[in-house]
């Protein structure tokens, strides 16, 4: 099943190129279907990117899904044009009143800083208390999973020294979760953060289970069931090319990047990069959506609260 999104939503002709499942809104509204209610809080610089990776591997699965696109209000995006934000973008207060099937919660360029030092803490840590009764199922990515664990568990963080950039490879912990269904023993993941999630912190908080982990790079992907929550710290979701733009961004900034792991043709910047990520980047959001769609209500006004 197709994903709907707005008419003239940028996203539409990636999409459409790449022969994912697109329908509009007007279309939509002539099916007599129940679309599952995913919103994504955006909290990249580039939204414009995002969002497409996102959409694309949504509309990949075969439930029709209906996004909400959500950015914060407390803060002021500077790298992403103000009428796209105005055209496709809602705040989360605009939204509040409604339950959801689905969260997606991104990174955010905001590792070095302390989450209360981040612009918009204080708005996240309420969409976060908020998801206790008006969603069913949370996604959070990278910064966003982090971010996430120390509001609700007050997890730290850790800082990994050199930035942790490239393909690595993962090995499935427990392959029999729903959400590692059909995953192999051993694939790969493109990683891009500054910071981690300790496993002896994980571990001690009851309910948190690690389902993937690398032994270069560390966790990958947690679940706690009964809260409904999905934690990611790294990026399946990622096109090809998404780690040679970080490559060329922070080069053209001054830092001292290495060359992404694991990712060009014999480490040769030249060389189209690798991609390895494509059938596990199906399978998880796949799965995840699977899980929503087999849990959750079919009247939202009669969600439970998670915990």
């Amino acid at each position: 099943m197709p994903i709907k999104i707005p008419n003239d939503l940028p996203a539409r002709t990636v999409l459409d190129r790449e022969r994912v499942p697109v329908i509009t809104e007007d279309v939509a509204l002539r099916q007599d279907i129940r679309p599952l209610q995913i919103a994504l809080l955006n909290l990249m610089p580039e939204k414009i990117k995002t969002e497409t990776q996102l959409l694309r591997v949504l509309g990949a699965t075969p439930l029709q899904v209906e996004m909400t696109l959500l950015r914060p209000a407390t803060h002021e995006s500077k790298n992403t044009p103000q009428e796209h934000l105005t055209a496709f973008y809602n705040t989360w207060q605009d939204v509040r009143h409604r339950r959801f099937d689905a969260l997606i919660v991104t990174g955010a360029p905001v590792e070095h800083l302390a989450y209360e030092q981040v612009t918009y803490w204080q708005e996240l840590t309420e969409i976060l208390d908020w998801t206790r009764t008006h969603v069913f199922s949370s996604l959070f990515i990278c910064w966003g999973a982090q971010a996430a664990l120390y509001h609700f568990h007050r997890l730290p963080k850790y800082d990994v020294g050199a930035k942790r950039f490239g393909v690595f490879r993962h090995r499935t912990v427990k392959p029999f979760e729903p959400l590692t269904s059909g995953f192999d023993d051993n694939f790969f993941v493109p990683v891009s953060r500054y910071t981690e999630v300790r496993p002896a912190d994980v571990v001690a908080v009851p309910g948190l289970e690690i389902l993937v982990e690398s032994d270069q790079s560390g966790i990958c992907l947690i679940q706690e069931a009964a809260a409904r929550r999905i934690y990611m710290f790294n990026h399946l979701e990622y096109d090809a090319e998404t780690l040679l733009g970080e490559y060329r961004r922070d080069r053209d900034a001054g830092l001292e990047t290495a060359l992404p792991f694991n990712y060009f043709p014999d480490d040769d910047p030249d060389l189209a990069p690798r991609m390895t990520w494509r059938a596990h980047r199906t399978l998880l959001f796949g799965n995840w959506i699977n899980m929503v769609y087999q849990g959750t209500p079919y009247d939202l006004e009669q969600l439970a609260p998670g915990r």
